[in-house]
């Protein structure tokens, strides 16, 4: 199949753009940058520069496409709002769709979109997947959730270097999915008809509050970790202050996501629907403690490495 992948240069996109050219699929990318996503085309992908935001690059984009998976979102570093790329963007790309007759789509939201309505971003993919499954499009809906690379530079790293973890509001378990796991499903949607129409969780197999995946990572990096608590009222006071001022309305749009992982409120669901439909094994996906394992255990081996070949410089300067 011919597919669009948008979001390819993203953590989950590029996983999308492999595993579908290793399934057989024909990719092409839209990027805003095509020399910083050589990667892709060195793996196979045809580039074709564009943005959301410009209708003729995605019309010229989707010609003779047969299928788009999206999985494009806003980036902290944009200076667009996420209004601006998540919904006036998307609707530019959705109009292309139905002009240029491609109908098949795999759209990556968000889980529990419809209960955080005052967070721009889960309004904003609420209201995608209303218009979507509304509309005459054959469409899928992976409703994901938080991805494990992002607990690398959260929490990881800050353990392993002695820095400190900052986490906001109530303890909120999260069940974290390895990206590369979450592209099994969209790709799989691919070809399986009978996921047209639905909407689905694509969440891991636990969920994990703050002090777990800290606990972890304590425990794999042999560290105590420096926890400093956030309070939600002042994360809602900052997301204030900063909206008074154009160029920070995105960073204000970023705080109240705190809402959501600060709330309490857990981000898990049952997935034995999801698996049995996508036709995929829930014993291939990645558990967070095997993903932090593996990656600690990289992290150490490569520093003992370094002290040992430290050791050896130091050895040479002596005098005898």
């Amino acid at each position: 199949m011919r597919v669009l992948v948008l979001g390819g240069t993203g953590t989950l996109g590029r996983q999308i753009a492999k595993q579908a050219l290793d399934a057989g699929h024909t990719v092409r990318c839209m990027v805003r940058a095509p020399r910083k996503a050589s990667f892709l085309q060195e793996w196979g992908c045809e580039l074709t520069r564009g943005n959301l935001l410009d209708p003729d690059s995605l019309a010229y984009a989707l010609e003779d496409q047969e299928a788009v998976i999206d999985a494009a979102t806003a980036r902290a570093t944009d200076s667009e709002s996420v209004y601006r790329i998540d919904w006036d963007g998307k609707l530019n790309l959705y109009n292309q769709c139905r002009a240029k007759g491609v109908r098949r789509i795999v759209f990556t939201s968000l889980l529990e979109a419809e209960r955080f309505r005052s967070v721009p971003l889960m309004d904003i993919k609420h209201c995608t997947e209303q218009m979507l499954l509304e509309g005459d499009f054959d469409v899928t809906i992976l409703r994901t959730c938080a991805f494990m690379q992002g607990v690398i530079g959260q929490f990881a790293i800050p353990v392993l270097e002695s820095q400190t973890v900052w986490v906001s509001g109530s303890s909120t378990p999260i069940a974290y999915m390895n990206t590369q796991d979450v592209a099994r499903f969209a790709v799989a949607a691919l070809g399986r008809e009978q996921t047209i129409g639905g909407s689905y969780p694509v969440v891991g197999p636990k969920a994990w509050n703050t002090g777990e995946v800290v606990q972890l990572c304590e425990r794999l990096a042999r560290k105590e970790a420096r926890v400093i608590r956030v309070p939600p009222a002042l994360m809602q006071s900052m997301q204030g202050l900063v909206s008074f001022f154009e160029p920070g309305v995105n960073i204000a749009e970023r705080l109240a996501f705190a809402e959501v992982t600060g709330g309490g409120v857990s981000l898990n669901a049952p997935m034995e629907e999801s698996y049995e439909a996508f036709g995929l094994d829930p014993a291939e996906t990645t558990s967070l403690e095997g993903y932090l394992e593996e990656y600690f255990s990289s992290i150490l081996k490569r520093l003992r490495e370094m002290e040992a070949d430290l050791d050896k410089d130091a050895k040479k300067k002596l005098p005898f």
